[in-house]
């Protein structure tokens, strides 16, 4: 029997990732809309019916503040009481088993970098690295093109105008998926932090973050199980071959590693899985976030928002948006017999009136492809982050752009859509970009007061934290809804990718 954090078993032994996903969006839905849970408790096909009760989650919660707060705490104690810690043939609820584990912990090896720090701030993009006046021009185009929000232009200009930001001597931040194509590890360690890395068992990808952070200038902790080897004559490659941490599987020597580290840190999720795997890591780093943070006022959190996920966006993107859809112009008359069948329809087609009389808009950008599974994820680091900054701790969430990363890619059909997408306005990011872009937004949120990660900033809504800084590609002010066009941009990116 396998151990470690896993969805709650029914009766038969069975572990279903649709029943509990069901269930946890209609508790936290019945917190504020109970009309809206049954609807969600009805729905037969969840593949299919998922993607309308996450929008209801959205548009619920946009309301006002004690909507978002309730409804993100009731999925989050609804996750809580389901999922559960196996050990030895039995289940346990997963929090009281971990704040109760005597796990001896982990040792620790440590890898300085030999590299200068990088003192300017420049953004590898399309075969240059842009700094200055370039970059200033380059973030003018993305806001002019819509294809990031205002604010992230001026989060980026922030670190500009403050390079000491980047001096991360003095920076400790966990990197949970250290190996991660969408995480700050490498830019971190140029900068000069200090990166605590867990990932899973494996020696190459562990020789190649020893190797990353020996090419920088910050300096890595690896985790090695007790007594695996001999720390101070070991070379990187024996190390490489015991280092790691299965965090579903051993969530109990994560935590007891991690309350190791004296002084304040991040603690960042960047931890990507297929499918319920998914659920599960998010699940097993969420406990531990908990308990780490419980009587301390010095740990922050960090995550990255997927684009492709349901938003209360500002009123100047909705209007964006919806100029592009009138200035459609002979296209109109083309596209419009394909509406019957659901394609080319309108970005917007209602927003949500808040209690304070703002429009909002509720960007509706999920991918049936990625699954009720990843919705589940995304949506419980998006709870804790609103309930974490309730209750004055400092949460960085950014919305990352749409990026060209090996799980994308693997997937044939986002891969078509992806290489499609610029016949709609959306622009997709190479790796090395988006995750430079990211990092600064991250020491940003870290060192900013007027970042809205900062508790004591005052939001119109506890969501405004995801549209702040946001870089989502365009989604967000295209004409289009993106899923009406989803197979459009797949048939034209299957062109572009075979030319």
């Amino acid at each position: 029997m396998q151990t470690g954090t896993d969805f709650p078993a029914a009766n038969d032994g069975t572990r279903s990732t649709t029943a509990t996903g069901r269930a946890v969006i209609a508790d936290a839905l019945r917190a504020v809309d109970p009309a809206a849970a049954r609807r969600v408790e009805q729905i037969k096909d969840w593949r299919a019916g998922y993607l309308g009760a996450i929008r209801d989650l959205v548009v619920v919660a946009a309301a006002n503040t004690d909507a978002a707060i309730r409804l993100s705490q009731a999925g989050l104690d609804s996750l809580h009481e389901r999922f559960v810690w196996t050990s030895q043939d039995s289940d346990r609820p997963l929090l009281p088993a971990l704040a109760t584990s005597d796990h001896e912990g982990m040792d620790t090896f440590e890898v300085i970098g030999r590299r200068e720090r990088r003192a300017q701030f420049s953004v590898p993009y399309k075969g240059k690295r842009l700094a200055s006046g370039e970059l200033h021009r380059q973030l003018d185009d993305w806001v002019a093109r819509g294809i990031a929000e205002p604010t992230f232009a001026d989060g980026i200009r922030a670190i500009m105008a403050n390079p000491q930001w980047l001096d991360c001597r003095d920076l400790q931040v966990v990197v949970i998926g250290a190996g991660a194509e969408m995480g700050p590890l490498k830019q971190l360690l140029d900068w000069g932090a200090t990166i605590y890395a867990a990932d899973l068992p494996n020696p190459g990808l562990w020789e190649r973050i020893m190797g990353t952070a020996k090419e920088s200038a910050g300096r890595l902790a690896v985790p090695v199980p007790r007594r695996s080897v001999q720390l101070d004559t070991a070379s990187d490659s024996r190390v490489a071959q015991t280092a790691g941490i299965d965090v579903i599987g051993s969530a109990d020597a994560l935590l007891a590693w991690l309350r190791e580290i004296d002084g304040p840190y991040t603690l960042g999720n960047y931890a990507y899985a297929d499918g319920g795997l998914h659920v599960r890591v998010s699940m097993a780093i969420d406990a531990v976030s908990v308990l780490l943070s419980q009587g301390r006022r010095d740990v922050s959190l960090a995550y990255l928002a997927t684009p492709t996920d349901v938003f209360a966006v500002p009123e100047d993107a909705v209007a964006m948006a919806r100029m592009r859809w009138n200035d459609r112009r002979t296209r109109r008359v083309l596209q419009a017999p394909l509406q019957l069948a659901k394609l080319f329809e309108p970005n917007y087609r209602d927003t949500v009136i808040d209690d304070s009389g703002r429009e909002v808009g509720i960007a509706d950008c999920l991918v049936p492809q990625q699954g009720p599974n990843y919705a589940l994820a995304k949506r419980l680091q998006r709870w804790r982050a609103i309930v974490a900054r309730a209750q004055g701790q400092r949460v960085s969430l950014n919305v990352a752009p749409a990026t060209r990363t090996r799980s994308v890619v693997k997937n044939r059909a986002l891969a078509a859509a992806y290489a499609g997408a610029g016949q709609f306005g959306i622009e997709v990011f190479s790796p090395a970009t988006a995750n430079t872009l990211m990092a600064a937004l991250l020491v940003r949120d870290l060192r900013d007061p007027r970042s809205a990660s900062n508790p004591e900033r005052d939001l119109r809504n506890p969501m405004d934290l995801f549209a702040d800084g946001a870089n989502h590609g365009g989604l967000w002010r295209a004409a289009y809804e993106p899923r009406s066009v989803l197979s459009l941009a797949a048939v034209l990116g299957l062109f572009v990718r075979n030319a």
